[in-house]
């Protein structure tokens, strides 16, 4: 008796069982084929190699869940297409219709790492389309988002702020540090602050006696009784994840903002209402002496990315008469 299987193994999985039956066996076959999407000489060929076998291999949990993220996005408008009918005007007409416009450039940029990957392996020997054209400004322009947390919006949040908060804002805003690390850096066990960089990592020691608000935060952590190693800590001793920060920001932001509206101050709680969390890194930038000291507390290798991104304060200049 013979029995008859759709091959399964390029997908890695068990082959599907058709029967024994010749006729009602290619039907059954024709089925499945039909029903599955062509993806050989497509980009979809390409995507799902890359996240399988190079996703993976990046050590930065925050970047790999970026780059997870783009490739969803851009699977809907890329992944059936071949390679021959992705040209220029094709992602520009992306970026046209992509209402995230910011959002639409990472894309571009990852399904670029994707495309040059693919080349290497094999997948096309066609160029990346947009290569050569970065000073033609194909992509969406991006604007640099400009806010200032003065001390008086600061302390608006501070005020409602649980112990939790007030220690990630007096961590970020003293260190320039990314909320991912601030989550991660670890209790010191000395006078030495070490951090690595999840995004980069790059390494700094921050020396605690120079900062006003640190000593007190890792003077009070050590009190807790935590099973885990990070500095900031809930006083029962939790790790504190990303939703408990997201959370407590949401409220203690919206109860600023209340505050301000009943006192009167409608500027100052619109402003409240537009802060970030993450803009405590851009405070750490501002309270810096100088643009390369900004520059060098937030590990980045371009001052001219400094003051575009993060350096918001005006440059103090004297007459000269």
């Amino acid at each position: 008796m013979t029995y008859y299987f759709y091959d399964m193994r390029l997908d890695g999985k068990p082959d599907i069982p058709l029967g024994t039956d010749f006729e009602e066996a290619v039907k059954k076959w024709s089925e499945i084929h039909e029903r599955a999407p062509r993806i050989a000489g497509t980009l979809e060929e390409a995507f799902d190699a890359w996240e399988r076998d190079v996703l993976p291999n990046y050590t930065s949990g925050e970047t790999k869940k970026g780059y997870a993220k783009n490739l969803r996005t851009l699977r809907p408008a890329f992944a059936q297409a071949t390679w021959d009918q992705v040209d220029l005007p094709t992602l520009k007409a992306y970026l046209r219709v992509r209402t995230a416009k910011t959002q639409g450039n990472r894309e571009m940029a990852v399904l670029s790492i994707i495309w040059n990957w693919s080349r290497g392996e094999g997948y096309t020997n066609l160029p990346w389309p947009a290569a050569g054209m970065e000073r033609s400004r194909w992509k969406n322009k991006e604007e640099a988002r400009e806010f200032d947390v003065t001390p008086e919006l600061f302390a608006a949040v501070y005020a409602e702020a649980d112990q939790v908060l007030r220690d990630c804002m007096d961590l970020a805003s003293a260190t320039g540090m990314r909320l991912t690390d601030c989550r991660q850096v670890l209790l010191p066990a000395g006078d030495l602050l070490r951090l690595k960089a999840n995004k980069t990592g790059k390494k700094a020691d921050f020396d605690l006696s120079l900062s006003q608000v640190l000593p007190e935060l890792v003077a009070r952590r050590r009190t807790y009784k935590a099973s885990h190693l990070m500095l900031l800590s809930t006083a029962t001793g939790r790790p504190v994840s990303e939703g408990m920060l997201s959370d407590r920001w949401d409220f203690a932001r919206a109860a600023a903002a209340k505050k301000a509206e009943e006192a009167g101050n409608h500027e100052q709680a619109e402003l409240i209402r537009a802060m970030y969390l993450r803009d405590m890194r851009k405070m750490a930038s501002n309270l810096a002496e100088s643009d390369q000291g900004a520059a060098d507390l937030l590990q980045h290798a371009s001052v001219a990315l400094t003051k575009k991104h993060y350096r918001t304060t005006a440059t103090q200049l004297k007459p000269v008469r």
